[in-house]
């Protein structure tokens, strides 16, 4: 992880070294963040964070899966970050208990990969690829949440 600063981005300041589900504890380390830096982020500079963390995580992602010769290792986890923020910056304010179905939702769309996320998935290499079924699976998530916030 300290071969190359990039690298503690991409392996999400440790949380993807998890031998234990380590896209889980990534997106763990992003509700954690999220939460602690609200208190001094705007929705516009998150939006800004987010946009910029998106667009320099393809290049970022993309250098650690090279280094470690692989098209998406597990162990990187800043798509995973970069796409939950965005969850929870979309379903703010919601209780506890909201944001914890809105993990759970996420992981489930970034674990099982339905169509079309398997395809994009499958399909795009690189950091691209690497960033973008997160940021569609992050697009799942939030229509879910859409369609329950209607229901009830």
């Amino acid at each position: 992880m300290l071969s190359h600063p990039l690298h503690i981005v991409s392996l999400g300041f440790g949380s993807g070294l998890s031998r234990i589900m380590p896209g889980t504890m990534g997106t763990l380390f992003a509700w954690l963040s999220f939460m602690a830096l609200s208190r001094y982020l705007t929705v516009l500079e998150w939006g800004i964070l987010i946009v910029g963390g998106f667009v320099a995580g393809i290049g970022i992602t993309g250098f650690t899966a090279k280094k470690m010769g692989t098209d998406d290792p597990s162990p990187v986890v800043w798509d995973e970050i970069v796409a939950f923020w965005l969850v929870l910056l979309m379903v703010m304010p919601v209780s506890f208990s909201g944001q914890l179905w809105s993990f759970l939702v996420f992981r489930f769309f970034d674990m099982v990969k339905p169509p079309p996320i398997r395809y994009f998935d499958r399909r795009l290499k690189g950091g691209f690829g690497i960033m973008f079924d997160d940021l569609v699976a992050a697009f799942f998530t939030l229509l879910v949440v859409a369609l329950w916030r209607m229901s009830v």
